[in-house]
């Protein structure tokens, strides 16, 4: 084999291991929970079944940024655009986490948290870490940083 048919093959074989790992990576966070996965699914299962207390992982675009809730444990709260017509809002506790910097609607947001059934399209929160450690931790990734 000559010397620039056995570089494009190394080439080739290296693009093709960074795939493979990519696709392991996006199949055991989606798994797990974890910052990285993007599906909206989980919660538009538990908006139809009417389910609340239910951890969920999603993603969608900053529709419109809310004044913080400042009664009791302050939060962050924020309307996000997850499709199919479906919106959430996220309570994000800024008394256990940090806020989310630089927030603007049409911002790409993803999440994992626990969902609260409402008929405006339910409420996400725990979208921080557990002081206690008796409760799943949750987070908010906005541009490549995650809040926790």
């Amino acid at each position: 084999m000559r010397r620039s048919s056995k570089m494009k093959f190394r080439l080739v074989l290296i693009a093709l291991c960074i795939t493979v790992a990519g696709t392991l990576t996006q199949n055991y966070l989606a798994s797990t929970g974890a910052p990285g996965t993007a599906e909206s699914s989980s919660v538009l299962r538990a908006f139809e079944a009417g389910q609340s207390d239910v951890q969920v992982t999603g993603s969608g675009t900053v529709r419109k940024i809310l004044s913080d809730d400042n009664d009791g444990s302050r939060h962050q709260r924020f309307i996000v655009d997850i499709g199919d017509g479906h919106t959430l809002l996220i309570a994000h506790n800024i008394d256990l986490a940090p806020r989310v910097a630089r927030l603007e609607a049409g911002d790409q947001v993803e999440f994992y948290g626990e969902y609260e059934w409402n008929e405006k399209g339910g409420v996400l929160h725990w979208t921080h870490h557990d002081p206690r450690g008796s409760h799943p931790g949750g987070w908010i990734r906005h541009n490549g940083k995650i809040y926790e």
